[in-house]
């Protein structure tokens, strides 16, 4: 049983089943644009630190979003404070002079000779990856960012040695000697710093090491993740807590490294091609993250992938990947880089076409697209007559015309997209009717009309069964067996039960016995609405039809049977008016006379006249209240508190409550010892001294 409501539920669906065809990977757009101006939100005209001022620029820089202006003045502030100390850390140097790379805060010949010397000692003194990392990245670009200034490395080739030991044999690299874990997203801070190494070198680097370094690429490769899809992506295997990233940030630390050391690197690197386009598939699949950290590296990655020197990856995408037959829709797919640049000259083809859930070979094969200039986009105009409405998966082949763009460019030897063909669906033989449950005779049938709301009225028991059937066809002729069908009763008590309506040949039919459904039915008779839904991604025509309603006698529910569920209020219920409380209060008590409470009251200060009569009597007086000023005000305080005490008796008699006379209470009970206790010590040292005396 399932409640809610059908056309809800319905959309539901239908949205789930269609977003499922539609993953298919799509290049940079300007969703990603209007995101990074809400991702990289700058506090009070800055950022927190140089890092993260020199990620939000260099996204925005790649996407074409001149934020410059805005963030100058502060940041510029910064970075000149930064390159004008020489204690600021490796890591600070290098994210001012990246940001500096950008806004130009300083230029020219006004070198920070301050940082570079602290570089440069950097880089002598290392012990871990990282200090080589932001030591030797920082100088190229000290290098490239001011003039006048050598910056060769006269020992490169033992530096390139010192940070190659860091290097394990899987390929994966250590953060220093000291740490035995190994990591992906270390390997590409040492692809880069090695880039470094060998651009600041004053000759050339012995190349053994650098093909034993491109072994090691090589050996990385091996070990990196793979989804069905064709995607490719690294990952950390096991490291510490506070030096673990996620797939996102290790692929793009491999990918920058990988790109500087193909760039410093004449002799090129030779990474499989379809691993190089679903590293690029990898990151255009995450979407928009919302996090910044992954935002940088997603966009940073794919510049990297854009303009490099072992591969630039082309990549397919469909304009849509739901395609109406009834309408005639054509297949339009272009082919651009990573951020929609066009790509050189080249055919699609579309190799096969393959029915999901369907044995019989491909419905289209080798059938090359056509090619628009004016919008860049291949288009087949028409479909075979064999292509019928459902889910497909293309195959796309992708063939350079030029021969020497294969050095420059790659592409996937074969591209699966899935898409959904959509169509009207014939609808015919919808009847319902009443049987009897022992000979399953017909008792009652009526003809029905889907494609609207019906008024059929039908009667049942519970020794009876209903029938609904009806049969889905096709623009072909096909039988079609839609993602979901189900049957609703709705009792007047707003209970509501769903059933599956199963497709089994040639016919859609349920069949509901309601001897057995009575308990399921929690017994309730009367009334039922009925209600049929039909949906499916690839049927233009779904439909939710209200058929009609069904009477139905059932037998008295049993004591121990389940009850019926409480139906859910109307949410906004519970806003509207409450029911008014109405209340009589007690009739007050009639009260004696006034003169009678006079007499009360008078006979009840009778005994404090007597008190203050036999004070008179016994003569009382203050001889011993003591006469020098400390103990004096103490004393005075005591009696003082006393006063208070009564007086709070009196406020409590007339308008306090008990809790707030008690916490009062406490209060002056805490005083009252503190002064008691010193007047009597101080009355008991003076009787002291009399006696003495």
């Amino acid at each position: 049983m399932m409640a809610g409501g059908g056309v809800r539920f319905l959309v539901l669906l239908l949205v789930v089943a269609i977003c499922g065809a539609a993953s298919v990977i799509q290049p940079i757009s300007d969703s990603h644009r209007s995101a990074a101006l809400d991702v990289f939100v700058p506090v009070d005209g800055s950022y927190k630190s140089l890092e993260e001022a020199y990620e939000a620029l260099k996204s925005l820089e790649i996407l074409g979003i001149d934020k410059k202006s805005d963030l100058s003045s502060a940041t510029c502030e910064n970075v000149v404070k930064v390159l004008g100390s020489s204690s600021s850390t490796l890591k600070d140097a290098f994210y001012a002079l990246k940001v500096n790379g950008i806004l130009k805060c300083k230029t020219g010949d006004a070198v920070p000779k301050d940082i570079v010397s602290q570089l440069q000692v950097g880089v002598k003194d290392a012990k871990s990856l990282l200090d080589f990392y932001y030591a030797v990245r920082g100088l190229v670009l000290v290098k490239e960012q001011f003039s006048g200034i050598d910056l060769s490395l006269g020992d490169a080739e033992a530096i390139f040695r010192s940070i190659k030991a860091l290097s394990q044999s899987d390929g994966r690299w250590r953060y220093s000697s000291n740490n035995p874990e190994s990591s992906t997203f270390a390997a590409g801070l040492a692809f880069d710093a090695l880039a470094g190494v060998i651009s600041l070198a004053p000759s050339e680097i012995d190349q053994s090491l650098i093909q034993t370094l491109k072994t090691g690429i090589l050996k990385l490769f091996d070990s990196i993740e793979k989804y069905d899809d064709g995607t490719f992506y690294f990952d950390e295997k096991s490291v510490n807590a506070h030096e673990s990233q996620g797939p996102i940030s290790t692929t793009a630390s491999v990918i920058r490294g990988l790109t500087s050391f193909s760039a410093s690197e004449s002799t090129g690197l030779n990474i499989p091609g379809d691993k190089i386009v679903g590293l690029a598939k990898f990151f255009l699949g995450v979407g928009v993250p919302g996090d910044a950290k992954d935002f940088f590296n997603q966009i940073d990655a794919l510049a990297s992938l854009e303009d490099n020197r072992f591969s630039v990856p082309l990549i397919l995408s469909l304009s849509s990947t739901v395609i109406s037959l009834s309408k005639k829709e054509p297949l339009k797919v272009k082919v651009s880089t990573v951020f929609g640049s066009k790509a050189p000259a080249l055919s699609v083809k579309l190799a096969q076409a393959l029915k999901s859930g369907s044995k019989d070979s491909s419905v289209i094969n080798n059938q090359e697209l056509k090619f628009d200039a004016d919008s860049a986009t291949y288009f087949l105009d028409s479909f075979p007559k064999n292509f019928d409405v459902g889910k497909y998966t293309l195959v796309f082949e992708i063939l350079l015309d030029d021969s020497t763009h294969e050095k420059v460019y790659i592409t996937e030897a074969q591209t699966k997209v899935p898409i959904a063909a959509t169509g009207v669906i014939s609808i015919e033989n919808a009847e319902i009717a009443v049987l009897d449950s022992d000979v399953g005779s017909v008792e009652s049938q009526k003809k029905l009309d889907l494609t609207k709301d019906g008024a059929v009225s039908l009667s049942a028991n519970h020794l009876q069964k209903i029938r609904l059937s009806f049969q889905l066809t096709t623009p072909l002729g096909h039988v079609f067996k839609p993602h979901q069908a189900f049957f609703k009763l709705k009792h007047e008590s707003q209970v509501e039960h769903i059933f599956l309506v199963k497709t089994s040949g040639k016919k859609s039919e349920l069949v509901l016995d309601f001897l057995g459904l009575v308990e399921k039915l929690y017994y309730l008779s009367g009334k039922y609405e009925i209600q049929l839904t039909i949906g499916d991604a690839s049927m233009e025509n779904s439909l939710l039809s209200n058929i009609g309603h069904i009477e139905l006698d059932l037998p008295e529910r049993p004591e121990k049977a389940p009850r019926p569920p409480l139906q859910p209020t109307e949410p906004y219920s519970r806003y509207g008016p409450k029911a008014e409380i109405s209340h009589i209060f007690r009739v007050p008590e009639k009260l004696p006379a006034k003169q009678l409470s006079l007499v009360f009251l008078g006979l009840i200060a009778l005994p404090f006249v007597g008190f203050l009569i036999g004070l008179m009597r016994l003569g009382v007086n203050i001889k011993s209240f003591p006469s020098s000023a400390g103990s004096a005000i103490s004393a005075l305080l005591f009696h003082g508190g006393i006063g208070a005490v009564l007086l709070l008796y009196v406020l409590f008699w007339l308008k306090l409550d008990l809790f707030t006379t008690l916490k009062a209470l406490s209060l002056l009970g805490v005083f009252l010892l503190f002064v008691g206790h010193r007047t009597l010590s101080q009355l008991a040292s003076a009787s002291n001294k009399l006696k003495s005396a």
